[in-house]
């Protein structure tokens, strides 16, 4: 017989999940780690659908749960595979647009209840935005929750059909560090590496296309070129502009270095003067929460659901304005006061943010109700 810690809220037989992961972003991907770990710490069974190259990086199977290889398709074999995953799952929690999409078809209009989180608001222009605005109304309709990560999220779900959207808990854990001289160690290390042992160093992170506000950041860049100290802007991400920013940084003489992936973003992110948010569609910025929880000056556009994470904890300029953005940041880097005031507002904006277990917390309950579990008494 099947055994359930005492401390679950599950009763005699354990809750079966599935998770079911779509493009792998890195939020969507820590956040379903983080996720699992904690359902199964409170005796959840759990059961991840994922390429393999994204267990390779955030090792679900590590921290207790079965993974599965399932392709980022949604082609009739992708389908299958969790088709038959899903068969005997109490309940299957989709993160992401595409992944809810291949959740929907998986279930086929079986009775298991589907969860789906909206992590992101997507973009797509001419008849991609009709495609988009379909595959978001079939995704809102057939899942018995939405869970969005911004209210802006929670606000679309709601357009376009959501039965029930509510705002989700979504926490980026804190980066853990060993001590101060550890720390400062650490930091040194990294800056080195990127060429920035006497200069500013600017951090931004993101996937490398037109949304990201990445032109703007390259026209304000043009204005810190021969200051002395220059600063360098180091962008952390991928994408499909990656060779056209290239053209562009070694065309105009910019001071900007294009890294690549790295999964190092928390450490890069503590080892930076300022980090730099110039735009995007993630709801929750993992580049915003990493500043802040590491006590690292923000300047961010004000676009999306950027104000909304970061009260007043950040410098915020309007989205696409290169000359405020660059006078922003040269602004901060002249004030240390300001500076200090920012570290102290970004370390109380963090601590108004769900911890990992008030995150399990709030998903649980989601589960209890629409599964109808009475709890162990």
């Amino acid at each position: 017989m099947s055994h359930v810690s005492s401390h679950s809220p599950h009763g005699q037989s354990p809750l079966r999940t599935v998770q079911v992961l779509g493009g792998g972003s890195a939020v969507s991907s820590a956040h379903v780690r983080s996720l699992t770990s904690g359902l199964v710490a409170r005796g959840v069974r759990v059961t991840v659908c994922a390429p393999h190259e994204t267990d390779g990086v955030h090792d679900f199977t590590g921290v207790g749960a079965r993974h599965v290889h399932v392709p980022r398709s949604s082609d009739p074999a992708s389908v299958a595979i969790l088709r038959n995953v899903c068969a005997d799952a109490d309940l299957v929690h989709a993160h992401g647009l595409h992944a809810g999409f291949r959740a929907t078809l998986a279930l086929g209009g079986r009775r298991t209840p589907l969860v789906v989180t909206w992590h992101t608001r997507p973009y797509a222009e001419g008849a991609r935005a009709h495609l988009l605005r379909l595959l978001e109304r079939r995704v809102a309709k057939a899942a018995a929750v939405v869970l969005g990560t911004s209210s802006e999220l929670v606000d679309r779900a709601r357009r376009r059909g959501a039965r029930d959207a509510r705002l989700a808990a979504v926490s980026v854990p804190a980066l853990r560090r060993n001590g101060d001289d550890d720390t400062d160690r650490h930091r040194s290390k990294t800056r080195a590496e990127l060429g920035a042992t006497d200069r500013p160093l600017l951090m931004a992170a993101g996937s490398l296309d037109r949304h990201r506000g990445y032109d703007t950041l390259l026209d304000a860049a043009r204005e810190w070129r021969g200051l002395d100290p220059e600063p360098l802007v180091v962008i952390v991400g991928e994408g499909p502009q990656w060779s056209a920013f290239q053209r562009r940084i070694e065309d105009e003489e910019l001071p900007v270095r294009l890294v690549g992936r790295r999964d190092d973003i928390g450490e890069l992110v503590a080892a930076a003067d300022l980090a730099l948010l110039p735009g995007g569609p993630e709801a929750r910025s993992v580049l915003a929460q990493e500043a802040l929880h590491a006590r690292v000056p923000l300047v961010a556009a004000a676009a999306g659901s950027v104000p909304e994470l970061v009260g007043d904890a950040a410098v915020l300029v309007p989205f696409g304005d290169a000359g405020a953005f660059a006078e922003a940041v040269l602004r901060l880097l002249k004030d240390p006061a300001l500076q200090d005031e920012l570290r102290d507002r970004g370390t109380r904006q963090a601590a108004t943010w769900p911890t990992e277990d008030e995150t399990v917390a709030q998903v649980l309950s989601v589960y209890d109700e629409l599964t109808d579990l009475r709890p162990l008494m």
